[in-house]
């Protein structure tokens, strides 16, 4: 009796090991189409995220498309930065200059 418990041991890991195999073959062979076609399907959006970019734990970059118009945007740290290339962009205004205190420190 117990050779048909190692027997049946056997042949239900053969099926499961068969079966991952299988699994890992049909993703190969049908995800990447399988993911392009999905995108297919959603051509007629706006806006589409190209890159993004990490610069540190707080802030990132993201370059996107915008109708038809690519876009530079800074997330993070509560600010944000819009860039279109072409686009004039306005000069932030200076900041005045502070009093210079009359009393030295030596």
């Amino acid at each position: 009796m117990d050779i048909f418990l190692l027997i049946r041991a056997v042949a239900a890991l053969a099926i499961t090991l068969g079966l991952v195999g299988l699994a890992g073959v049909a993703l190969r062979k049908f995800g990447p189409d399988a993911l392009s076609r999905i995108t297919a399907l959603r051509k007629d959006r706006r806006m589409q995220v190209i890159e993004t970019l990490v610069l540190d734990p707080t802030r990132r970059l993201v370059l996107f498309t915008l109708d038809g118009e690519e876009r530079l945007l800074m997330l993070g740290e509560g600010q944000l930065l819009d860039w279109a290339p072409g686009k004039p962009r306005k000069a932030p205004a200076p900041k005045p200059a502070s009093k210079p205190s009359s009393e030295t420190v030596v």
